[in-house]
């Protein structure tokens, strides 16, 4: 838990990520950025997936609606909040000579955008209104 409190607070001083270790060479780093755009993009595209679900298949029975809505809104918040962890994390193992971090998360997140889409596909196929 300490862990997570030090990331959190790394993510808004890079002054702190900086004075850690050795600078790594550039290439990792901008590497580590483009891996961090990449993950906010996802966050972004899943984002927007909610807003549309709810706001385009006004048909769709409110329960199915806002369930899924709500599935990819949070996966939306959970893969922006994921992406600057994983940024810090790297960038201060790449700092310290050590392994870069493996995480869970990338399952995980495929696992939960699965289920959304078969439960769309039931929807769609069933023609589920009102």
């Amino acid at each position: 838990m300490i862990q997570i409190v030090r990331n959190v607070r790394l993510w808004f001083a890079p002054p702190a990520v900086g004075a850690e270790g050795s600078t790594p060479d550039y290439r990792f780093s901008l590497a580590n950025e483009r891996t961090f755009l990449a993950w906010l993009r996802t966050a972004l595209a899943l984002i927007g997936g909610g807003f549309a679900v709810d706001q385009f298949l006004p048909d769709l029975g409110r329960g199915w609606r806002v369930g899924l809505a709500l599935a990819l809104l949070a996966a939306g918040v959970l893969c922006s909040l994921r992406a600057v962890n994983h940024w810090v994390r790297c960038e201060m193992a790449m700092r310290k000579g050590e392994d870069l971090p493996v995480s869970r998360f990338p399952a995980v997140l495929s696992i939960v955008v699965a289920i959304v889409a078969v439960a769309m596909v039931v929807v769609v196929l069933l023609g589920r209104a009102g």
